[in-house]
């Protein structure tokens, strides 16, 4: 029997037994999201606390001492909530959804192919959860910042250097007032957590690419400056108009596109180790090196024969 038939698993299920097996998985999943979705449900008003905290932050340093948010529609904070409730409910049940989708694809895959995986079915949501809380800790506020100071100067220079700002009130004119939407807010901080969520899943979708061979350290270093203007493009895109918030995702995002290269190269690395010890390469051979890199003596030999033809055309 070949060697790499006995490295799978005895699980040569017809198509039917694949598709009632699919089925399985995915009412699990369902009613894990379910299940999370009515506790987030059931804690909703803390949860939207906790998420509205940069802006309540925001609007105490400002000089509110009692910040207040509306909503002005009868159902507008029943949908809040379970919009709340549908992205808690994916967060808590995605360790269910991840179990289920190994347990589906596991017995089909090789014993090393599955130990390539794993990892990064582990290390993507770690850094979905990092890079939420890095936007939700360090880039909210200072989106909320921006955008409530916006119109007065010196609470903006107060918000962000953590002076204290007073200016007299006006005797003419008309004062400028904020009355927050619960959703509206909700809506940009939701976005942006789901935004650096997303992108610190860079360093996971290239190094999964290295390994399949779809992309190498060599190509990701050629095309490093169509990745800073692409990252700068999504800058622009997913942050608020200001200076700071697109400098902080360009800074973060371009790190962790560093970090990738430097993966990649060690799944290289680690592949051109193995493919020495069966033979397949010399000692200071890669199975990445550019064949550009090197010279072939027959061909070289063949470019110097039309060098020459094309001397002698010359001289004619």
């Amino acid at each position: 029997m070949n060697a790499n038939t006995d490295d799978l698993d005895d699980s040569s299920a017809p198509l039917i037994e694949h598709l009632a097996e699919l089925r399985t998985r995915l009412i699990w999943s369902v009613v894990a999201f379910l299940v999370g979705m009515v506790i987030c449900f059931s804690v909703g008003g803390y949860l939207l606390d906790f998420l509205l905290m940069p802006i309540e932050k925001t609007m105490r340093g400002l000089g509110n001492p009692n910040p207040v948010m509306q909503y002005t529609a009868p159902q507008e904070y029943f949908f809040t909530l379970i919009r709340i409730s549908v992205v808690g409910g994916l967060a808590l049940s995605f360790p269910v959804i991840g179990y289920q989708l190994w347990r589906f694809v596991a017995p089909g895959l090789y014993r090393n192919e599955k130990n390539a995986f794993l990892p990064f079915l582990i290390a993507s949501p770690l850094l979905f959860l990092l890079g939420a809380a890095f936007a939700h800790y360090v880039v909210v506020p200072l989106a909320m910042a921006f955008f409530l100071g916006f119109a007065d100067v010196p609470s903006m220079v107060s918000a962000y250097f953590g002076g204290d700002a007073s200016a007299d009130a006006a005797d003419h004119g008309i004062d400028i007032v904020f009355n927050g939407k619960v959703n509206e807010t909700l809506d940009i901080t939701l976005k942006m957590i789901v935004a650096f969520g997303l992108c610190f899943q860079l360093p996971v979708l290239l190094t999964l690419m290295g390994k399949a061979g779809l992309a190498s350290s060599r190509g990701l270093r050629a095309t490093r400056k169509y990745a800073i203007v692409g990252i700068l493009t999504v800058a622009a895109l997913v942050t608020p108009p200001d200076v700071t918030t697109q400098v902080i995702l360009f800074t973060v995002v371009y790190g962790l596109y560093e970090i990738s290269i430097w993966l990649v190269q060690m799944v290289e690395k680690k592949k051109d180790e193995e493919a020495r010890a069966e033979g397949i390469i010399g000692e200071n051979e890669s199975l990445f090196d550019d064949p550009a890199d090197f010279d072939d003596p027959l061909m070289k030999e063949f470019d110097e024969d039309d060098e020459d033809d094309a001397d002698k055309k010359a001289d004619k």
